[in-house]
């Protein structure tokens, strides 16, 4: 079983590139080809594939093969970690604030 701080280790390792964040941003938009998010990238295909490997290790992106394409998606789900630990981390600096304006 996986823990939640290699969960989050993963997720913001895979989020701390900006070409990883570049891809997770066009993916948003809807699936895309392999071939169609490595077009905006000077790089080579072995190299994207690493930064999809990466994403889809961490859980926030999920890879189909259709015919001799291979389509992408972005996971949402993948987020929520990242996003449940953020908005913990966010209260706390709320809550500490709060204490410091009402002494």
């Amino acid at each position: 079983m996986v823990n939640s701080e290699e969960v989050l280790d993963r997720t913001f390792g895979a989020l701390s590139d900006r070409t990883r964040r570049a891809i997770l941003q066009r993916l948003s938009r809807g699936e895309a080809t392999v071939g169609e998010l490595a077009a905006p990238f000077d790089m080579s295909m072995p190299a994207i594939t690493k930064h999809l490997n990466v994403l889809e290790q961490a859980g926030l992106i999920q890879r189909q093969r259709d015919g001799r394409m291979k389509r992408c998606s972005m996971r949402p789900e993948g987020m929520k970690p990242a996003e449940d630990w953020l908005a913990k981390q966010m209260a706390a600096r709320n809550d500490s604030l709060d204490r410091a304006a009402t002494s």
